[in-house]
């Protein structure tokens, strides 16, 4: 006996929605609420349709099992952590995940070519969407998060991000208690929200426990080469005697700090106390380790997956999830710790 197919007009009468509408929903096209979308999804996965009348594993089209990761560059320590935090929680949800380029062009189409894969949602990773750009995905009915905004945001939109001020604030009172007495800080520049609340959380603690503490604050690209040149020049410039402690809003610029200090002819843990942040892989492989604040960089990514996964199944979802710092101490402040410190 041929087996019972369940139709298109079931599943848009389970979900309470003309034909049309679960036909455009399905195929992840048009305009409507997310919560009109996620319904028809619902539906069609409770009555077990198929988009050729067939029961198979995954849904062959529609918006109900893939997910976007948009990233400005990939195939770096950071965003290989991001891509496998995410790949991980999305697989354990049965969604697939996409890699999505955002090109540096104002033309850029990803919001375009999200669209057109009836994507169930998009996490943006230190990415500001543009208002034209969530245009598109609202009226597609798709979900967005962002991944560590670079900026304040205007926008109505879920985040998902670290304690940034608490790990600067965490590596000063580290260097403090490692004997650090003169202090070089390396910032961000481009100038991102995360970069000056590490920054910002340093200065506090200096300003209030050693405000008359020899500082130098510097600035360089995120890189290791342009770290090293901006700490060169800061070396040059600190005054005072005592051991220096050095923070760096990266690890790839304390990487670079590290050849400024041998450069220099001082010795890391010894002369020039370091600390880093992010704790991406290459941080333990320096020589000697180096010490820093580690970002929850994949538990950060699965986070911001399991809020797209509740916000394409129509659940309330948090405006802002922030998942806590860690410092990790290595042999890069070894220093001297001082008596009842």
């Amino acid at each position: 006996m041929e087996e019972s197919r369940t139709t298109l007009a079931a599943v848009a009468a389970a979900a309470g929605v003309s034909v049309a509408t679960a036909s455009r929903a399905l195929r992840g096209r048009g305009e409507m609420a997310p919560e009109t979308r996620a319904r028809v999804l619902a539906a069609a996965r409770s009555t077990g349709y198929s988009r050729d009348g067939v029961l198979r594993g995954r849904p062959r089209g529609g918006t109900s099992r893939v997910f976007d990761l948009v990233l400005g560059h990939f195939h770096d320590p950071y965003t290989d952590e991001v891509t496998a935090g995410a790949h991980t929680a999305a697989s354990q949800l049965n969604y697939d995940l996409v890699l999505t380029a955002e090109r540096d062009d104002p033309a850029d189409d990803w919001p375009a070519r999200t669209r057109s894969r009836g994507t169930a949602g998009v996490i943006l990773g230190l990415i500001v969407p543009t208002t034209a750009q969530m245009e598109i995905m609202r009226g597609a009915g798709i979900p967005v998060v962002l991944l560590e905004p670079p900026s304040g945001s205007t926008l109505d939109l879920p985040s998902v991000r670290n304690t940034d001020r608490a790990g600067g604030s965490a590596a000063a009172e580290h260097l403090l208690s490692r004997g650090a007495r003169r202090f070089v800080i390396i910032g961000g520049i481009p100038s991102y929200r995360y970069g000056r609340a590490r920054v910002e959380g340093f200065l506090d603690v200096l300003d209030t426990t050693a405000p008359r503490a020899a500082r130098v604050r510097t600035h360089a690209d995120w890189s290791a080469l342009d770290a090293r040149r901006a700490c060169a020049r800061a070396l040059a410039e600190l005054d005072g005697e005592g051991t220096i402690g050095l923070f760096a809003c990266s690890d790839e610029m304390a990487a670079g700090a590290y050849r400024a200090v041998a450069e220099a002819g001082l010795t890391v843990g010894r002369d020039v106390l370091v600390v880093g942040f992010d704790d991406v892989r290459g941080a333990r492989w320096l020589h000697p380790p180096l010490t820093t604040i580690r970002q929850p960089i994949r538990e950060m990514a699965a986070a911001a997956v399991h809020m797209l996964a509740d916000m394409a199944a129509g659940t309330p979802r948090a405006d802002q999830v922030e998942l806590p710092t860690e410092l990790v101490a290595r042999g890069s402040t070894a220093g001297q710790a001082e008596p009842g410190r």
